[in-house]
């Protein structure tokens, strides 16, 4: 107890927050962005750090989506699962926007249609890149591993969500 204490006071005095001892260090949504202490938010007891505002706004709109897909950036939720009810949410095959492939998307993502299959992009300008040159667009993401919903598409580890069918 008193070596955590003095590591407390320790952070404080290098100007570091107890904040900082949040357990996620890269944001859970653009995964390769360091998080921001100022962009923080409580869910359900425990703090989550972003990157960005952006980011915030995206996680207060399906937080256990966020949780379910990427439980590996969030170890402060390890274990409540079944608490959260994650067995409930129902995940896309697709983890990854297409364009900004470092960041995630979910059922409520702007999407556009290809092949008959539904392709989710993080944002509006995700979708006017995608739509400049689809074809092109479409080839890369495949190379990708990004869209396993398309047929073509390169099998490659955690580029995609594990479904049960």
């Amino acid at each position: 107890m008193k070596e955590k204490f003095l590591g407390v006071v320790a952070l404080m005095s290098l100007g570091l927050s107890p904040l900082a001892l949040a357990e996620n260090k890269l944001c859970p949504i653009m995964i390769e962005d360091e998080t921001d202490e100022e962009e923080v938010v409580e869910f359900e007891g425990k703090k989550v750090l972003f990157c960005c505002g952006t980011c915030v706004k995206l996680w207060n709109q399906t937080p256990k989506y966020y949780i379910k897909v990427m439980g590996e950036l969030l170890p402060q939720f390890k274990g409540m699962e079944k608490e959260l009810g994650l067995d409930e949410i129902k995940v896309l095959p697709q983890k990854f926007c297409p364009v900004y492939p470092d960041r995630v998307v979910t059922p409520e993502s702007p999407s556009v249609e290809v092949q008959g299959e539904k392709v989710y992009l993080f944002s509006k300008a995700a979708v006017r890149r995608w739509s400049r040159k689809p074809e092109d667009s479409l080839k890369k993401a495949l190379a990708a591993g990004l869209l396993p919903q398309i047929e073509g598409n390169a099998k490659v580890p955690g580029k995609t969500n594990e479904v049960s069918k």
